[in-house]
């Protein structure tokens, strides 16, 4: 159900520098004492910064360690081993610990401050948390970022894997968008037309910036502005439809599927272009971009195989039986299957 009052960031910033200025962001929002929660390795890299970033700013660090685990049980004990006057929760880091802090801060009602080091995905503005709960992933209420910092200069150190999951996710949002329009159509859902207007220009914002390298820092600030944008789509629509449909339904199911699935923006990025083509929807805007990014380059030194993502379509519709996307109707799934072996671009990184 679409929300009467929505949570949106207090704090953004997504610009250089930002990992030595942490502590005066927080200050200037009344924000004292923290508890930060950092990626596997992390401290190391970025905790000396950090840390004289608050001292600088008179914000006090009641707890801090590095978090490697988005085990339900795990994150849910850490929560209350939280000091009580934490006023709010830092996670800084992958998806991991953007995930194990928001689902924290949800928990023990507190402020999350999103302090993303990759551009994977929009997970680090998004309201939901995917946690592993009895074994099995699973996509859980969390907490709206109050504070969303990200230092490109650290986005550009990033591995460039993760960059072109950030792309893959960003541009599903063509898809996932025609994919709720449709549920509305077929009577499945209502549209809000509010936040699937702001999904809508997040995403083609993104696909329309000129830009000659992908490590331009006005390249990077349009992806993770439109990857944050995503997120308030959803918060907006009270669910991820906005951002998630039947690409995002082939992604989960690879990851059931596969003992090592791959970024979850790569399998994103390619499902994407599978639904685009088989409906004839702006597929060529999605080959365009990740022609000129490189995506496709990456995709095909992965050793993907298209027996996956033929098991991963007809997996699909039983991710989310409760939604209505393209893939829960028979004839589009096996339009998919069949464009895997047809397709020209398909065919050179699927074997």
């Amino acid at each position: 159900m679409p929300k009467d009052e929505i949570s949106i960031p207090v704090i953004l910033k997504i610009e250089r520098g930002v990992t030595a200025n942490i502590g005066e962001y927080l200050k200037d929002a009344g924000i004292e004492q923290v508890t930060i929660l950092f990626g596997n390795g992390l401290t190391d890299m970025f905790g000396k910064t950090v840390f004289d970033s608050f001292d600088k700013a008179g914000v006090k660090v009641l707890h801090h360690q590095e978090m490697d685990t988005v085990d339900f049980v795990d994150i849910t004990n850490l929560a209350f081993e939280i000091p009580n006057k934490t006023q709010a929760i830092i996670g800084m880091g992958g998806g991991k610990v953007i995930d194990a802090a928001k689902y924290i801060g949800y928990i023990l009602r507190i402020p999350f401050i999103s302090v993303p080091t990759s551009s994977s995905s929009d997970g680090f503005s998004s309201s939901s948390a995917s946690l592993i709960v009895d074994g099995h992933r699973k996509s859980l209420p969390a907490k709206m970022a109050s504070g969303i910092l990200v230092d490109t200069d650290v986005i550009k150190s990033a591995p460039v894997r993760f960059l072109y999951s950030g792309i893959g996710d960003m541009v599903a949002k063509i898809q996932s968008t025609y994919d709720w329009q449709h549920e509305e159509d077929m009577g499945f859902d209502e549209v809000n037309d509010f936040a699937f207007m702001v999904a809508k220009k997040a995403v083609n914002s993104f696909v329309r910036t000129p830009f000659e390298s992908v490590s331009e820092d006005l390249f990077l600030k349009e992806l993770l502005d439109s990857l944050a944008m995503s997120g308030v789509a959803n918060e907006i629509a009270g669910s991820s439809a906005p951002t998630s449909g039947s690409e995002h339904l082939i992604s989960h199911a690879l990851d059931q599927l596969l003992e090592r699935p791959q970024l979850h923006g790569v399998q994103v990025g390619i499902a994407t272009y599978i639904m685009c083509k088989v409906l004839d929807h702006r597929w060529k805007r999605v080959d365009d971009i990740f022609s000129r990014t490189g995506f496709w380059d990456y995709c095909a030194t992965l050793e993907l195989k298209a027996s996956d993502f033929s098991n991963a379509i007809d997996m699909a519709p039983s991710i989310k039986p409760h939604r209505h996307t393209y893939l829960h109707e028979e004839k589009y799934r096996d339009l998919a299957k069949a464009l895997l072996a047809s397709d020209e671009k398909l065919v050179k990184i699927l074997h």
